[in-house]
Parts: C-alpha cells; structure tokens; sequence
C-alpha cells in the first residue's frame, strides 16, 4: 500500500477512536479498551497486519508514555494534590516494592515460575497507569485529598517501576543493596532536573515574546522533552523529570497557559490511541488462551492482595510519621483504585526486547499481562463510582475548574470555578449574601433550567443550580472550602466546626 492509503487508514482509525471515547464516557469503560480493541482487529488475527517488533514498541511506548505523563503534570492543580504528595511519595516508593514482593512470592509458588522472573512480573504490574487515572478519576467527584493522591501516585509511580523492571531485564542484575543506590540515584537526577528545568522554563517564556501564540504551547511540550531526555542522558529518571517539570510549569502564571494545557491534552489522546492501537496489532490472540488462567491468578494477587497490601503498609507508614491518616474506607478504595492500563503493557515489551530473558518466557509473560489488564480494567473501570458510592466518599457537590479557552483571568491571577448543586445539597434555600464569601470572590452567573442569569445578594439557591464563581489565586481554596461547608452541614456550618476541608 502506498502512503496516502496508510495515512487515510491511520487518520481513520483516529477519528474512528475519537467517536469510541464518547461511548467509553457514557459507559464508564476505560477507552483503553476500546482502542486496544482497534489493533486486535486491525492486527494478524483480524485484517492481517503483521507487527511483532518489542524494541520498536517499547520505544514509541516510552515517548508515549512520557507525553502523557506531560500533560497529567500540566494538567494537575497543585493546590489539589499538595497535601497528598508524601503519601503518594510513599505509595511510589515503598508502595511499589511492597506490590512487587506481594506478587512475586505467590506467584513463584502457585505458577512454579522462577524467581527472577516472578520478581520481573511484579515490577511490570506494580505501577498504576497515569492514563486510565487521569481519564477515569478525573470524572468520578471524590474528595481533593483522595483523588490527589491517586493522580500523583499515577504520575510519580511510573518512574521507580522502570527502572526495577529495566533491571530484572539486565543481563546482569546488580546485588539488591547496588540496585537500591542504582534506584535512589536515578530517581534523585530525575527530580533535579525535572525541577531546575520546570522554573526555567517558565522563567524564559515569561520574558521571551513570540511572534504567535501557538508557538507557546509547541515550547512548552519541548521543555517537558528536554527534562525527559536531559535526564535519561545524565542516567536518571526521564519520567520523573518530565511529570515534575510539567507540573511546575502547568502551576505557573505564564503565557496563554490555558492554550498550553488544551495542547497537551490534545497530543495526549493522540498519544493514548497510537499506544493502545499499537499494542493491540503487537498482541497475538492466537496465544491468549494459554495465558488466561495464569493472567487470572497473577491478577487476582494483584487486585487482593498486593495492591491492598502495599495500602495498608504505606497508610501505616505516613501515619506514623504523623503525615497523613487513612482510615479504611479511603483504604480500601485506593486500593480497588490501582488501574493498570498501557504502563504495565509497555513495561512487558522490555524484558521481550531484552537478550537476557528468554524469548519464549518474555513472551509469556507480556501475554499474561496483556490479559490482566484488559480483564481487571474492564472490571474495575466501571465499577469504581459504585464502589465510591458504597464506602461514602463520592462528593458530588465538589467544585471544579471550568476549562476556558480564551479569557483574561490570566493577567488578573483569578481562577473560574463551576459548581453544580446535587440533590443532597444543603446549598439549597441559601442567600447568596450568606455564603460569606471572600471579597476577592464574586458569585457571577447561575444556570437554572437552562437559563442564565445574573444573582442578587438575596437570590436562593436551588437544587440542580450551577454557579460560575469567579475567585482570585490567593482565596480559591477559601471559597472552595467555605461552599463544600455550607453545601454539608448548611448556612451554620462553621457552628457545627466544619470547615470543608
């Protein structure tokens, strides 16, 4: 086939992805699903395309990964995960070490695999998936805390899982007291230069003027790449140095900042579909059914055992150093919360590029991955409103960032929130006057039955009322905390001590 029918086929299965995640939305699958289901159809077993190349994938699967773990940094609110980072650090770190343990053991025992590559089959499934967190949680109204501390361990976890995996797949794995340095040092290089690179960056887009705004956006995703490979080139942790430097920038007052996000959010989708779709057309259906029931068990230790697990040893650990406290509902959803997705895919292709593992067993074992994720994504993905909803943690009447692609809130250092009163509300039959807040936030427009019109310090709240809330930087989070008080406990809430946090 010539290049024009290659395009026009590649361009339709974009668009074709594109329809697919409207049906994933309204379903709650994952459209990882849907887009891995594209290559099995468009691969050996469905229109015969032929790929079986794990360098080549591992390599695009690696850029991919980094764009998108670019833009979940970009398109993080720090003022929302600050207060989870050192739990998140620690289900990172310890977390991770914990899962791969948990997993290994086990599986060594019950599907007589040999310890390296057990320990190998942990470290490719400890990490959760940046993608199918960002894509699926970001939907679900939980609290800031729990939901931040998802979205970092997702961004932050990456990092760790490959260079475990990178070496169990080493022809010579170094003793477990040189890999812990080999680990501690790559993770430190990354986090150096993803936060010198960051500050930088923003400090020269401020001062430097394009001549076009759509140079903005372009600049910022090739700092995150310069993070990136600067810091694979100095052997440290790309991943980590990409997640912190866009973080950083996606935090900052700098130019058509909204634009950059929208960018990056754009070439991330486009990176998920090229991903899942090359992943699907490197699977071969025809192996798959040896590598069921070893998927099921391996998974099954995964989701019940070692996921809770390492929970419950890092909640252990941050509580005890006075960090943070779980209690067991938000233990036990973060642990129905892993979702893996194309990380753990991607990470199966190294050890089958390497020389060092045997073909047949590299094989095996990316098969036995792929099948975990497709089946524990399908049955965790959808059920995780329920399960949010059975332990008390869903929080509809959350306030959240109303994306605006042109407006001067920028140069105002202002912030547009939307919020949506739910059934449940204790919003409902308050004054606007009374929700004492701050001077440098205003209640400027309510959505009511489909109409819109500007309030009045007497207007009432109703149910099903959206208020678009325009706040200053400094008191956002004094108005996202006064409206989540008010909205529990009603217009008396501060009587009743509580305070929205």
């Amino acid at each position: 086939m010539g290049w024009d029918v290659w395009l026009l086929l590649g361009a339709g299965i974009v668009i074709a992805s594109i329809l697919a995640v409207r049906v994933a939305h309204r379903s709650g699958l994952p459209s990882l699903l849907i887009f891995l289901g594209f290559g099995l159809v468009i691969g050996e077993s469905g229109f015969g395309l032929q790929f079986e190349n794990p360098e080549l994938a591992q390599q695009m699967g690696l850029i991919a990964l980094a764009i998108i773990l670019a833009e979940g940094g970009l398109t993080t609110n720090w003022n929302h995960v600050r207060r989870s980072v050192p739990t998140a650090l620690v289900l990172a770190t310890v977390g991770i070490g914990v899962s791969i343990a948990a997993v290994a053991v086990p599986v060594h025992a019950l599907l007589d695999m040999d310890w390296r590559t057990s320990l190998l089959l942990g470290a490719i499934l400890a990490s959760t998936d940046a993608a199918a967190v960002f894509s699926v949680l970001r939907r679900l109204p939980l609290p800031p805390r729990l939901a931040g501390i998802l979205e970092a361990e997702s961004g932050l976890n990456d990092a760790p899982t490959v260079i475990a995996v990178m070496l169990l797949s080493a022809a010579a794995s170094p003793s477990l007291g040189n890999a812990l340095l080999l680990v501690v040092f790559e993770l430190v290089v990354g986090a150096v230069v993803g936060l010198a690179v960051g500050p930088l960056g923003v400090y020269a887009l401020r001062r430097i003027a394009l001549p076009v705004s759509g140079l903005y956006p372009i600049a910022v995703l090739a700092l995150a790449f310069v993070a990136y490979a600067g810091a694979v080139l100095l052997h440290g942790s790309g991943f980590l140095a990409v997640y912190l430097a866009s973080l950083v920038m996606g935090n900052s007052r700098m130019p058509h900042r909204g634009a950059s996000r929208g960018f990056a959010e754009g070439v991330a989708w486009l990176a998920q579909i090229g991903l899942f779709v090359m992943l699907g057309i490197l699977a071969s259906p025809s192996e798959m059914p040896s590598a069921i029931v070893p998927g099921l068990v391996a998974g099954l230790i995964l989701v019940l055992v070692a996921r809770p697990l390492s929970i419950v040893v890092s909640a252990f650990l941050v509580r005890l150093a006075g960090v943070d406290r779980l209690d067991w509902r938000e233990q036990a959803f973060l642990s129905w919360a892993g979702l893996r997705g194309a990380v753990p895919i991607v990470l199966a292709t190294i050890p089958w590029a390497a020389t060092s593992v045997a073909d047949g067993t590299a094989k095996l074992v990316f098969n036995e991955v792929f099948v975990i994720v497709v089946v524990y994504t399908l049955l965790q993905g959808p059920t995780l409103p329920f399960v949010a909803k059975l332990l008390g943690l869903s929080t509809p009447d959350e306030a959240r960032d109303l994306e605006v692609e042109s407006a001067p809130l920028e140069e105002l250092n202002a912030d547009l929130l939307q919020i949506k009163v739910p059934p449940t509300s204790k919003l409902q039959g308050v004054e606007i006057f009374e929700l004492r807040l701050p001077s440098d936030a205003q209640v400027t427009l309510i959505v009511r039955d489909g109409r819109t019109f500007v309030p009045t310090d007497s207007t009432r709240i109703r149910i099903d009322d959206q208020l678009l809330v325009v706040a200053t930087a400094a008191c956002r989070d004094t108005v996202e905390r006064r409206i989540r008080a008010i909205s529990r406990r009603g217009k008396l809430a501060g009587w009743f001590g509580e305070r929205g946090t």
